[in-house]
């Protein structure tokens, strides 16, 4: 069991999704899709996170202690809607325990100490650790299912957690949103990057809808094959 997944991001004609410059490219275009998309838990990475999320108080080294090393999953309350955070190695310091109108919910690794996540508990704040040196995906979103009843999940951000979740075949559609514009930087993070096999094939996907918006954006939704 695990949600339904759509990645769902904006990107320049070229495949870049620096924030800032998708930002000078378009408007609201990506809320209120994301709006249609129906509702689902939100899901985006620590530096994605660290950028936009006003209840993010600072980001911080590790915290030293003894790793747990084991599952652990905390719910501090229900709700029909979560905004849930990857964050590996539990840098990210908080001052509020919900961000977009939702409770927060941590996903960490079994390799952040107990101090860490006393922490979170103090505060009210949600997680699930699991994987042993990286967060074993798979797992997490079997214990988003079974433990928080998470039925559908929008990831938001970034090109590593998106590819991450490719790599693990945990993606069930892909919603794209390309701005009228061309990055052309080098070294910027593409929609999907991080995924390790460079001699991986394709991932396939079946186009499901297309859309033109009046501000030159494409709306592209696709199936994974």
């Amino acid at each position: 069991m695990k949600p339904y997944i759509i990645s769902h991001m904006m990107t320049s004609v070229d495949g870049r999704i620096d924030c800032p410059m998708v930002g000078q490219l378009s408007t609201d275009e990506y809320y209120i899709t994301l709006e249609k998309l129906g509702s689902c838990s939100k899901l985006s990475g620590r530096v994605t996170t660290a950028l936009e999320c006003t209840a993010v108080k600072e980001e911080s080294s590790r915290m030293e202690g003894t790793p747990i090393g084991r599952t652990s999953i905390y719910v501090a309350r229900k709700s029909d809607e979560y905004t849930i955070v990857v964050d590996t190695h539990g840098k990210l310091r908080w001052q509020a325990d919900e961000a977009d109108g939702h409770p927060l919910l941590c996903i960490v690794s079994e390799e952040v100490p107990e101090a860490y996540l006393e922490t979170l508990r103090q505060q009210g704040i949600s997680w699930i650790a699991a994987g042993k040196g990286r967060i074993d995906l798979p797992k997490a979103m079997e214990a988003l299912s079974e433990h928080f009843g998470v039925k559908r999940l929008a990831i938001v951000g970034g090109g590593h957690i998106c590819g991450g979740f490719l790599e693990a075949g945990l993606i069930d559609e892909v919603s794209i949103m390309v701005a009228p514009g061309i990055d052309g930087r080098k070294g910027q993070t593409a929609v999907f990057d991080g995924i390790a096999d460079t001699g991986c094939n394709p991932f396939r996907l079946k186009l499901e809808s297309v859309e033109q918006w009046p501000t030159d954006i494409v709306w592209l939704r696709y199936k994974m094959k």
